[in-house]
């Protein structure tokens, strides 16, 4: 396979994607998924989501026999319905295209889910100020290590 068929690029569509904002704490779990059949999606949700939770999503088939679900229809150009909306995680979505776009440029599908944690982890601590969030990062560090070896193989 060609190494420009591995990345991704400015303007590239990630579609197998799944994130999850409470709102209460606007804390965000996200997961790159090979799969988005309602089976795959379904046991994602239920593993980040507590079974008493309303559930918003947009009309895509695999979400609607989730309990608790209500969803907008996009495709009709609804985005918002009462208090029913996702624009918590398209908002997140978007804050992850801005980082391909202007810092990375390119991402590697092989480490996507590395770039999705470092935006997660970004996400749920900024209203941290800068000395918190630094302590937080070191934190993470602590203990890991990646080679190059381990980058490329």
């Amino acid at each position: 396979m060609h190494a420009k068929s591995r990345m991704l690029d400015v303007g590239a569509s990630v579609k197998q994607r799944l994130w999850v904002k409470e709102r209460q704490t606007e804390r965000v779990q996200a997961k790159v998924v090979s799969q988005t059949d309602r089976r795959t999606l379904e046991k994602i949700v239920k593993a980040f989501v507590n079974q008493d939770a309303t559930v918003f999503t947009d009309e895509a088939k695999a979400y609607q026999h989730l309990k608790n679900h209500h969803a907008v229809r996009h495709s009709t150009g609804e985005y918002v319905r009462n208090h029913i909306h996702t624009n918590g995680t398209q908002s997140f979505w978007a804050m992850f295209k801005r980082g391909l776009y202007g810092t990375y440029h390119r991402m590697s599908i092989k480490h996507l889910q590395r770039y999705v944690v470092e935006f997660v982890k970004r996400n749920n601590i900024r209203e941290n100020d800068t000395l918190e969030q630094m302590e937080t990062l070191v934190r993470g560090m602590t203990g890991r290590r990646l080679t190059y070896q381990t980058l490329i193989s």
